[in-house]
């Protein structure tokens, strides 16, 4: 028997999953408890843990009875491929991500520091004063060109445009990835659209790994794909075309969307939140900065679970689950938890500082997953984050043009604001590196 969940039709749970993505899993999991079981129109029966002992459970069992890259493929194999770190499993998975790691980790992060910090403010120097916009397609337009530079290489102007447009073009198409299985065929249509932009990406994504194949596999150069085309498997054997691919085309969903999407986020709070943003311009030693981070992440996560597909049956939380099971973590349920999380609504930085109440140890605070297939990305993203937040707050007086906190709306895969956090930069930026007037 499996865990209780609403006794609705599939289309019902979807429709209301899409109205408040934020507060659809928590609200099953205080209505049904840790474990609830959840149907949508593609995806029967899947069983959701919000609970940290049950989470822990998930994230340190067996990887070969619980399979991320299976579960992860449902979605996202027709845009990463089957080669991606994200859709392989048990030994291609480690091999994969053994290769992937040196670039993401580490000192390696230090070296793209200042391609993050110039990115960001070639970007600030266009906010237009006065007139409303988006943060949104800012963070994006700056996580794009962070992509290009430190993990394609690119500098040459018209390569770097045209990569610019076809990878914009491909991040739009992506919503495609949530159309129900019968809408996912044919050469019209949003499926016929997405189809297109990633043949265009793939076109591009081979050039380039032709043009650094011509260049000796870029010697000397130390971006992430001459990187990549410089490493080996145990065996020796460099990795191939198609990995290259679907590793680089991972980054671009991974690394690059997500990202600006959590940038975005942590902007619409912080101006609903003048108080946190001043604290966020005076602060000299960082603690404030990843507090801000972890409480936005928490608190607007940009992916709602995390999945894992069992190969074999397993007993969790006191129920037996069947092979085939999707078993998910549910992030959005555990981090909006009271008990873990006191005033779990409030958007609350210094939770994450010593206050009494923080949580942010164990499996408790999830955004990135878990175990042997925690984000490989996840040091890169949060070192992007807090230097263009920084970039932002030491030199940006925003407002929001509506005082309301912006809904959650779903774009591709992750959770956005619904109006891109819309701002107004009201005077001048100031100079870089100088926070006062």
């Amino acid at each position: 028997m499996l865990p209780p969940g609403p006794r609705v039709p599939p289309i019902v749970n979807a429709l209301r999953y899409t109205r408040d993505p934020l507060r659809f899993f928590p609200r099953l999991r205080e209505r049904h408890g840790d474990m609830f079981t959840v149907s949508f129109p593609d995806f029967r029966k899947v069983v959701y843990l919000a609970e940290p002992s049950l989470v822990r459970e998930l994230f340190t069992g067996d990887p070969a009875q619980l399979h991320a890259g299976e579960a992860n493929a449902t979605i996202l194999e027709p845009a990463v491929g089957p080669r991606s770190v994200l859709t392989l499993d048990d030994d291609e998975h480690m091999r994969q991500r053994k290769l992937l790691l040196p670039p993401f980790h580490g000192k390696a992060v230090e070296r793209y520091r200042e391609i993050i910090r110039e990115a960001a403010q070639r970007d600030l120097a266009g906010w237009p004063v006065g007139t409303p916009f988006g943060i949104r397609p800012r963070t994006q337009s700056i996580t794009l060109e962070v992509i290009l530079r430190a993990v394609y290489g690119l500098s040459d102007p018209q390569r770097f445009a045209r990569a610019h447009r076809v990878i914009g073009e491909f991040a739009r198409r992506s919503d495609a990835l949530l159309l129900p299985a019968f809408m996912r065929r044919g050469r019209r249509g949003p499926w016929g659209r997405f189809i297109r932009a990633r043949n265009a990406l793939d076109q591009l994504v081979h050039e380039e790994i032709a043009l650094r194949r011509a260049e000796a596999g870029g010697d000397g150069r130390d971006d992430v794909l001459s990187l990549l085309m410089r490493a080996q498997h145990d065996d020796g054997s460099p990795l191939t075309d198609r990995e290259l691919r679907d590793e680089l085309v991972t980054v671009v969903g991974a690394g690059h969307e997500t990202t600006a999407t959590a940038l975005a986020w942590a902007v619409e709070r912080l101006v609903r939140h003048p108080d946190a943003m001043a604290r966020l311009r005076e602060d000299e030693d960082g603690a404030y900065t990843d507090a801000v981070i972890r409480e936005t992440l928490r608190s607007r996560p940009v992916i709602v679970d995390v999945a894992r597909k069992l190969t074999a049956p397993l007993r969790v939380g006191g129920y037996d689950l069947p092979a085939g099971t999707l078993v998910l973590a549910s992030i959005t349920g555990l981090h909006a938890r009271e008990d873990l999380y006191p005033d779990a609504a409030a958007f609350r930085p210094e939770r994450f500082i010593g206050e009494p109440g923080w949580a942010g140890t164990g499996y408790t605070w999830i955004p990135f997953g878990g175990g042997v297939r925690r984000c490989l990305g996840a040091a890169f993203a949060q070192e992007e984050m807090r230097i263009v937040l920084r970039e932002i707050a030491t030199r940006a007086d925003l407002r929001p043009t509506d005082p309301k906190p912006e809904r959650p709306r779903m774009r591709n895969v992750t959770i956005a604001p619904e109006h891109e956090a819309r701002v107004v930069l009201e005077r001048p930026l100031r100079a870089a590196g100088n926070p006062q007037r």
